[in-house]
């Protein structure tokens, strides 16, 4: 039986505009948790002390006030730090909006207390129903399971293949160096500078993101992505009485949208995706206000800026009317460039001892090789083959995993690739 009691086990709440939960969240944690960290992130809504002196463990609560609005990541990175400078043994980091059932977070730290992991995670469904749908399976050549694909199995084989290395006593050119980020899904903002760090020192850098397609292609190129905010300011009227003294933003924002379709090019393999849309305050009030977000893929820089002009320089096509537009390619292309051409021959190479006959394609989404691409030779997709990313059937081939661990394992031994070139010429 452990003893809860008998540990400095810390909480880090990273708070921003949840004024309405807060109180209720620190309530629920349990009696043995021995300091709150509760980290404002800048919040527009100030933390609720008054309410905050009624709980019952207000002596536990220490504050962290942010200089700036850092974001979620950052937020509890600031608490973590606060933690280890405090000498906590465990911390665990609760969100703000009551979504957590705080009962569980015993069952989290046990793994850890008997050293049985480093890490746990939890999961905000109280019924746990998404993951009844997504259960860890066996069929015959198959694996699934959540985040199997996209990409678990990826870091299963660069755990794989630096063991094999170090237990086949293998002379490595160049030291490896491991970076796992957890912010990719959501643009990598904490992590790209530095990734962009280590790209500009590194001799290569090697992506493991699942391939592209169910014969396992790696990825030589991808889309560069940029996200755009339009914003249209009208003019409020009411629809029965005065319609003509107001300027609809809705009907400016069709008319925008139009020319944002119109900026497709698909031989060129630029895309411009209007995916969300709103506006209005009533269905009786001219609407005095409009908004749409833009989705944007390019293939290069070149065009990245030029469509990035030419979004940033729509007009207005009603009088009256105010346009505001913000955005950026956030993640530039990668570019099939003279290195990264160099690491497919590379792979090919080293693909052929294995019998593998590899193929390459250029992918639409991005990746963290999309940055490292800017500084340094890199190879994307070379995780294992399978199927269904995020989704509910996701799965890997169970005969790939071995194969393409051979494959990075084969990659990390070569040499570094100025010796390559210079053999070469």
């Amino acid at each position: 039986m452990i003893d809860l009691n008998t540990y400095k086990i810390a909480i880090v709440i990273p708070y921003y505009n949840a004024a309405k939960h807060i109180v209720n969240v620190i309530n629920k944690l349990p009696d043995f948790v021995h300091t709150i960290y509760l980290v404002d992130d800048k919040s527009p809504q100030p933390l609720p002390f008054s309410q905050l002196k009624q709980v019952n463990k207000y002596d536990k609560i220490k504050i962290i006030n942010s200089d700036i609005n850092t974001g979620v990541g950052g937020a509890t990175k600031q608490g973590f730090l606060k933690a280890i400078e405090d000498n906590m043994e465990f911390v665990v980091k609760v969100d703000a909006d009551d979504q957590m059932d705080t009962t569980y977070i015993s069952d989290l730290l046990k793994p850890l207390i008997l050293d049985k992991a480093d890490y746990a995670k939890g999961n905000r469904f109280r019924d746990f129903k998404a993951l009844k749908n997504m259960p860890v399976s066996r069929q015959k050549d198959k694996i699934g399971g959540p985040g199997i694909y996209d990409m678990k199995a990826g870091l299963t084989q660069i755990m794989f293949s630096i063991q094999a290395i170090q237990e086949l006593s293998l002379n490595l050119s160049v030291t490896p160096v491991i970076l796992i980020n957890s912010d990719e899904e959501i643009g990598s903002k904490e992590s790209t500078s530095i990734i962009k760090r280590l790209a500009r020192i590194v001799n290569r850098a090697y992506i493991l993101e699942p391939p592209l397609g169910l014969d396992g292609k790696l990825k030589t190129a991808r889309k560069g992505i940029g996200r755009f905010i339009i914003k249209v300011k009208g003019k409020a009227a009411h629809a029965g009485l005065d319609p003509k003294k107001g300027v609809n933003a809705i009907v400016e924002l069709s008319h925008q949208v139009q020319q944002l379709f119109a900026m497709n090019d698909f031989e060129k393999g630029i895309t411009v995706n209007v995916g969300m849309i709103e506006g209005g305050i009533s269905a009786n009030v001219i609407a005095p206000e409009s908004k749409a977000v833009v989705d944007v893929r390019v293939l290069n820089r070149s065009d990245g800026e030029y469509i990035t002009k030419k979004i940033l320089q729509l007009k207005p096509m009603l009088p009256d009317v105010e346009l505001n537009i913000k955005g950026n390619i956030g993640r530039p292309p990668m570019e099939k460039t003279e290195g990264n051409k160099k690491l497919w021959h590379l792979a090919k190479v080293n693909g052929s001892l294995l019998k593998l006959e590899l193929k390459e394609a250029t992918a639409g989404g991005g990746s963290d090789g999309n940055t490292t691409s800017l500084f340094t030779p890199t190879l994307d997709g070379l995780g294992t083959t399978g199927d269904g990313a995020h989704a509910n059937h996701e799965f890997i081939f169970l005969e790939k995993l071995p194969e393409r661990t051979a494959l990075l394992s084969l990659l990390l031994l070569a040499d570094p690739l100025k010796k390559l070139e210079n053999e070469e010429s």
